[in-house]
This record gives structure tokens, sequence and C-alpha cells, in this order.
């Protein structure tokens, strides 16, 4: 076990006994990329915030029945994936629609890079041309492409079958191809 997972393990045991220096701690550490991955679901800044929020009271909440069989990122992120899908779902019952359109930034690890300015405004494009897609596209290419989620699990969360799921995501690539090539040639 590697220094930095046990420090978070400490850190988790410490949350379990209500310790709120270390449940600030742990919320510092996830709190940008838990906003982010919702972000990308849900499309507005002000309901991404929320369910982030959300999802912490519920890992907090719900933190004694994690068993550390994967890192607390990733259950972490499982429960923001979620929370971040049930509420889209529950806006799309209300036919309510996002108002604005939110630009994307991706920044690099090691800072700075010669072609940054390239990279950034392609990145850019590309998450915007993202979000031109049908809704199931846009969700099922964030969480294979940007979150890392295989075919099965992203079929379990979106509640659709591995065939289905495997097939939207090819036509959601081929369709992100098809609205990039004017912009890219």
């Amino acid at each position: 076990m590697s220094h930095k997972e046990e420090h978070i393990n400490d850190l988790l045991q410490l949350c379990r006994e209500g310790n709120p220096g270390a449940q600030m701690e742990v919320y510092n550490r996830y709190y940008k990329a838990m906003y982010n991955t919702s972000l990308r679901i849900v499309k507005d800044s002000a309901e991404a915030e929320d369910i982030m929020q959300e999802s912490f009271l519920s890992a907090f909440t719900k933190l004694h029945t994690f068993k550390g069989e994967v890192t607390f990122g990733s259950w972490l992120k499982r429960i923001v994936v979620n929370n971040s899908i049930h509420h889209y779902r529950k806006q799309q019952k209300k036919n309510e629609v996002a108002l604005e359109n939110i630009l994307y930034k991706v920044k690099d690890d090691d800072g700075i890079d010669a072609d940054h300015g390239v990279t950034e405004l392609m990145a850019q494009k590309v998450m915007q041309t993202m979000n031109l897609l049908q809704d199931n596209y846009r969700i099922a290419l964030t969480l294979f492409l940007i979150e890392g989620y295989d075919y099965e699990e992203i079929s379990e969360i979106m509640k659709i079958s591995y065939a289905n799921c495997r097939t939207i995501i090819s036509r959601a690539k081929a369709s992100l191809r098809k609205k990039l090539t004017p912009v890219i040639q």
C-alpha cells in the first residue's frame, strides 16, 4: 500500500469517527474532479455544484459501506455519476433545457507545453461539439472517453444492455467525428 493510500485510509477512518477536519481534507482533495465529472453530464454549473455537494454528503453518511475494493476516488466518482444521471433523467421528465453552454478547459498536469494553446482550443472544441450530440450519445461518450468506464459499467449505469451500449458509443463516436470533420480539416 502506498503512502498516499495509507493517508487517505487514515483520513477515511477519521471521517467515519465524525472528524470534520478530516472530512474537509477529503472534500478539498476530490471536489474539483467530482464537480467536473458532474458538469460533463448535467451541463449546468449550478446543478453540478449541487450534485457534487449532495454526493459528498451521501458518501460521508454511507462511508461505512466503503469496503476498499476500489479506490475511494473511484467509489466517490460512481456516486457522483449516478447522482448526475439521476438528476439528468429527472430534468428530462420535466423537459427542462439548460439555458447556457459551458466552455471546458483541459489542463495538462505538467503545466507548460509548447502546443498547449492549440491543444486547449482543440479540447474545448471537442467538448463543445460533444454538447451538440443527442443526450444519450453525449452521456455514453462522456462516461467512456472522459470518465474511463468500460462498456459493462456504462450499460449498468445507463440501465441499457451491453450490446446497446456498444452500439450507442459507436454511433456517438461516428456522430462526433462527423460534426468535427469540417472543423479539424
